[in-house]
């Protein structure tokens, strides 16, 4: 039986996939919708899971936080970073496969629709090496589900998209990670994330390795 190539690299979304900031952030954008006199439901709070931080703001304004969107995206990020303390909240499996991939030598990026500064903190937290790359939010003109973060990240790992697996949970991530043309494999945690053709979807990252990725990459490649 042939084994399947370990991919080019594995490109990694961070919130909800890396690390499990989302109650943070459900939490800043009830407190910022409650400071103005509104109601955000948890309903709400899934409906933005994946999206562009400069998108989630406006959707706030509309729910009557009045400050600019550049000053919301600020307020939230310091909101959750100031919550990201000793032990982090990894997400199952993430640090194992992480540190797997690292000893065989596959390249990683981080992309991610939060800002450069939380991202490379989060990256500066990994009790082993950081990311090769990180792609941030504030890197890209167009968010999540468009694919530019993610052609951006395996562009500047010198590979090409379509070589790499990318690791998403939530809807906009995997429409992204699709879209870039990379094997993609959804992890649901928040969000609810469809069964479909052109990827596939993993309860947990607990017990996975980079075999595992491979096989997935060369079962998608062939379907």
């Amino acid at each position: 039986m042939t084994v399947p190539p370990l991919p080019a690299a594995v490109l990694w979304d961070m919130d909800g996939t890396l690390i499990d900031t989302e109650p943070f952030w459900f939490a800043a954008e009830t407190e910022l919708v409650g400071r103005f006199g509104g109601v955000w439901t948890h309903e709400q709070a899934i409906a933005l899971v994946g999206s562009g931080l400069r998108d989630g703001a406006r959707v706030l304004q509309q729910h009557g936080v009045d400050l600019l969107v550049d000053d919301i995206v600020a307020w939230q990020t310091d909101f959750v970073t100031e919550r990201l303390v000793a032990p982090l909240p990894w997400r199952p499996g993430a640090l194992a496969l992480l540190a797997e991939l690292r000893d065989a030598g596959v390249p990683t990026a981080l992309v991610t629709m939060s800002v450069r500064r939380m991202a490379e903190a989060v990256a500066a937290a990994l009790p082993f090496g950081g990311f090769d790359v990180v792609v941030a939010g504030d890197d890209v003109a167009q968010p999540k589900p468009h694919p530019e973060a993610y052609l951006l990240a395996a562009d500047l790992l010198g590979v090409a998209a379509a070589d790499c697996v990318a690791i998403e949970d939530s809807p906009p991530g995997l429409a992204a990670a699709v879209a870039s043309g990379a094997a993609t494999i959804g992890v649901p945690h928040q969000a609810v994330l469809p069964e479909g053709s052109r990827w596939r979807l993993w309860p947990t990252l607990d017990g996975r390795g980079p075999q595992d990725l491979a096989a997935v990459a060369s079962e998608l490649r062939l379907a």
